[in-house]
């Protein structure tokens, strides 16, 4: 039986659990996830699990963080005036901002402190630092 290798083109159902057992992503109510292993389109402990797996097997892999979105990182939270931002603008903790860089680039953060004079914003990956466990589906090798 086919087994699915690096650089296979694959199609997979998928859910994503964290350590609590809460579901933070899946594909049951939808088209299964099809992407290249080793191509660089999913986390690369997702790449691992995937190796070597027969169709129709499924199977759990937990991930660490260090092979899912990474160690959360202090250097990524930073503290900004509260001035910085417009008057009128509502702020609350949990809200995601786009915001621009120095380099004409975008990042996405999280506000996830708040005074009258400053905001305090994560560009951490909101599951940055967290084990993560898939079950995960292989429907197809194409």
């Amino acid at each position: 039986m086919a087994q699915a290798k690096k650089g296979d083109t694959v199609r997979v159902h998928y859910t994503g659990t964290l350590e609590d057992g809460t579901i933070f992503d899946t594909s049951a109510d939808r088209e299964p996830l099809e992407f290249t292993i080793g191509g660089g389109q999913v986390i690369p402990g997702f790449d691992v699990a995937l190796l070597d797996m027969t169709l129709g097997e499924i199977k759990v892999s937990v991930i660490p963080a260090e092979e899912a979105y990474g160690n959360h990182s202090a250097d990524l939270v930073t503290e900004v005036d509260r001035e910085r931002f417009p008057a009128d603008m509502e702020l609350e903790i949990g809200q995601q901002l786009q915001v621009g860089l120095a380099d004409d680039q975008q990042a996405i953060v999280m506000v996830v402190d708040m005074s009258d004079t400053a905001v305090t914003l994560d560009a951490n990956h909101p599951l940055a630092g967290q084990d993560l466990t898939f079950e995960i589906e292989l429907v197809e090798i194409l």
